[in-house]
């Protein structure tokens, strides 16, 4: 498949122009919230390179952007074979996550629009509103596609300062009134960056996910007793900080062993709030965010079980009291089979290696793949950095992965030769 390697570039390039923040050295940030005007000019880029390949674009409920191509003699009616992305950040993220699966999609299909294959099903491009939930719900877009939330439900989440996600859409012009369904979908499919360094330290360009981890945020909270830092004998505390970092050490145990078995298993107490965080005062509360993943939901089971076992242990040995709650739990995603051998094949069609992995963050494929068969593609990132200006993914690469991704959309979809017998 012919990619214009310097045709994706520039898209990716000119993307990266909205919401712009400066930088050191030769880093590239951006920070496009949903609804806002960085946010509404990657919009209107897109539209505009979604029109000018000659497809159809329609904008669903809660702005989620789908560019459609039906090829000439092919039944309108049946299921697209669709890819995509999204196109909004973190606060000064990189240039490369979301838009290069954004941009890699609409290459893709330019590519066999302009090759000698005829699909035999139509192809779209999609950009999901809201994947990052900085703003707004994280997977916003995907999740109303696949039916895992209403629109009306996802309209009406609020940012900090009150803001209707309806509101933020209107503001810009994207609140549509399309209904957008996954499971109208024959096959979907996703290229991002890797957001690790296995690829890169195994020389390989291209990784077919076969797993997308499952995600347990749990917020643990510690009650002890408020007192003065130097007056009170060691004898005589309840000092929730000191409980709070035993169960720390718990999760980084837990966590461990889980990774000794599967080799996915991963822990993490990212955040601590401390009351009332003054240094002459023994802490009487202290509050932790834990986050636990893996690929294999008994995995994530037995390090949560362990957590409410160590919070009630140290609770109860210490004299203090303690509660957790979890907030999100998520399933483990496999990939569907037949995704992943499209991929496999597309990239043999091309003579690009491949390596099989597993994806440690979420992504929007986590809710299509309720509804759809559904498969992802990495590229490698440079030093496995994400969720910074620092990150970066070679062009070269960019060019490969949407290589791949072009021959396998043509995998799923059927080909033929054009105007062969």
């Amino acid at each position: 498949m012919d990619i214009d390697a310097s045709r994706l570039r520039a898209d990716i390039e000119a993307t990266a122009e909205f919401g712009a923040v400066e930088t050191p050295g030769d880093t590239h940030g951006r920070t496009v919230l949903t609804g806002t005007e960085s946010d509404r000019q990657a919009r209107d880029y897109l539209v505009s390179r979604l029109e000018d390949a000659g497809l159809a674009v329609t904008v669903d409920q809660v702005g989620t952007i789908v560019g459609r191509w039906v090829p000439e003699g092919v039944d309108p009616d049946t299921q697209p074979v669709v890819a995509g992305s999204h196109l909004d950040s973190v606060p000064e993220g990189g240039i490369f996550d979301g838009p290069l699966g954004v941009y890699a999609a609409l290459e893709a299909v330019r590519a066999i629009k302009e090759s000698d294959h005829q699909p035999d099903t139509p192809l779209g491009v999609v950009s999901f509103t809201e994947e990052e939930g900085t703003r707004f719900p994280p997977l916003t877009g995907s999740s109303v596609v696949s039916g895992v939330q209403t629109a009306e439900t996802a309209l009406a989440a609020r940012d900090s300062d009150g803001t209707t996600l309806a509101e933020a859409l209107d503001s810009i012009g994207y609140r549509g009134d399309a209904t957008i369904e996954a499971g109208d979908w024959d096959a979907w499919l996703e290229v991002h960056v890797e957001q690790g360094p296995r690829l890169e330290s195994a020389g390989v360009p291209v990784g077919v996910v076969s797993d997308i981890t499952g995600i347990s945020q749990v917020d643990v909270t510690i009650e002890g007793e408020t007192n003065h830092a130097g007056t009170t004998a060691m004898d005589d505390r309840a000092d929730s900080l000191v409980a709070a970092a035993e169960v720390i050490q718990e999760v980084e145990d837990l966590a461990r062993a889980e990774a000794e078995r599967t080799g996915t298993a991963v822990g993490t107490v990212g955040s601590v709030d401390v009351s009332p965080n003054a240094t002459n005062v023994i802490p009487g509360r202290t509050e932790l965010g834990v986050d636990i993943r893996d690929v294999e939901r008994d995995s994530m089971d037995a390090v949560q079980e362990g957590l409410r076992e160590a919070v009630d242990g140290v609770a109860a040995e210490r004299g203090l009291s303690g509660s957790y709650e979890t907030r999100i739990d998520v399933d483990p995603t496999p990939m569907a089979d037949r995704a992943i051998e499209a991929i496999h094949a597309g990239a043999g069609a091309a003579g690009i290696e491949t390596m099989d992995l597993h994806s440690g963050a979420g992504h929007d494929t986590m809710h299509v793949a309720t509804a759809t068969d559904a498969g992802m593609l990495f590229a490698p990132s440079v030093d496995g950095i994400s969720h910074s200006p620092s990150e970066w993914t070679d062009w070269v690469d960019c060019a490969t992965v949407t290589e791949v991704l072009a021959e396998s959309m043509l995998e799923l979809a059927g080909r033929e030769v054009r105007g062969a017998a």
